[in-house]
């Protein structure tokens, strides 16, 4: 599909479809997890997304060359009402935000894909669109889900990174999980990279997960530069490893490698260690405490002798750092 615009007001009029001639490809069956905020503030563009499925579900074209279409069919011989069929874009129920994956995870009570994905499914399981409005719509939005062979996150700045927020764990890392867990396959995770936007850049999650990491995570400069904020410093370092875990417990895309990286750097490394002590040892200690649980997970698969003693360590420093001197 392309948008159709009026050249004198340069507004939006409409959509127009592709060609298979000129697509030279079968046209793909995508579905979309908006969050609370798309939803508030661009309808209209939820509409237009909802509409050119519609369209493209209706159009007189093999299956072979139209998913959407072949999928649908194959939906509405299951009984499948058509409105529901065609639900394409999902998202929170109307009036709630987020994915739920964050609390999820901070209470480390979760224990496998089947928690993440019942959590993701709650949270995300209401279709927009015309005439559904949020509706409750989980069966149709699993249904879709394990159709999926591709997950992707489009990223349109350079202001932050995937490990910069929690939710890109939660969106995106959520939308893996729910796919390994309908499917019980692994499915394909990209992200998109259009902050120039004449040079557009797609790479793996994993690809993605690595450049971050070695260009911010642990990058020397940065960990320089959070040391200058005192303890929000500190908290945003915590803040990072936590959506790195996240991500990771999610998708599956954090090596040994970085977990013992990540212990070197934050954890053992003696100006860090001072810093932390110093400006929020409440920092401190969930950094080690959170990569101790991907020891304990079994995400970090084969920590070293040294980094579990360096964390535990440092849990039990940092828990007497904030006891505080003994009174006199």
């Amino acid at each position: 599909m392309r948008p159709t615009w009026d050249d004198a007001s340069r507004r939006l009029t409409g959509l127009a479809v592709v060609p298979l001639a000129e697509l030279g490809r079968p046209r793909v069956d995508v579905t979309i997890r908006i969050s609370g905020f798309f939803r508030e503030a661009f309808p209209h563009v939820v509409t237009m997304l909802d509409d050119a499925v519609r369209m493209v579900a209706a159009l007189d074209e093999p299956a072979s060359d139209n998913y959407v279409r072949a999928h649908v069919g194959a939906d509405l011989a299951d009984g499948v009402s058509e409105r529901r069929a065609t639900a394409r874009v999902f998202g929170s129920k109307p009036g709630a935000y987020g994915a739920g994956l964050l609390p999820l995870v901070d209470s480390r009570s979760w224990r496998s894909d089947a928690d993440l994905a019942e959590v993701y499914a709650v949270w995300g399981g209401y279709a927009y669109g015309r005439g559904l409005d949020g509706a409750e719509a989980r069966g149709d939005m699993e249904r879709t889900y394990a159709r999926m062979q591709v997950a992707a996150k489009n990223q349109d700045t350079r202001e932050h990174d995937i490990v910069d927020s929690d939710d890109y764990f939660q969106y995106h890392g959520g939308m893996v999980a729910m796919v390994r867990h309908l499917t019980g396959g692994d499915v394909a995770a990209y992200v998109g990279d259009s902050a120039v936007p004449d040079q557009v850049r797609t790479r793996t999650l994993e690809e993605e997960t690595k450049r971050v990491f070695r260009s911010r995570v642990v990058n020397p400069r940065w960990i320089a530069a959070m040391q200058r904020h005192g303890y929000k410093g500190a908290f945003e370092m915590a803040a990072t490893v936590d959506y790195l875990f996240g991500y990771d417990a999610t998708a599956g895309v954090v090596d040994d490698w970085m977990y013992e990286t990540l212990t070197r750097e934050y954890v053992q490394d003696p100006g860090v260690a001072e810093f932390m002590r110093r400006s929020n040892p409440w920092a401190r200690k969930g950094v080690a405490e959170r990569l101790l649980e991907a020891a304990q997970r079994g995400l970090w698969a084969a920590p070293s002798p040294e980094a579990l003693q360096a964390l535990q360590d440092a849990v039990l420093d940092a828990e007497g750092d904030l006891e505080g001197p003994d009174e006199p």
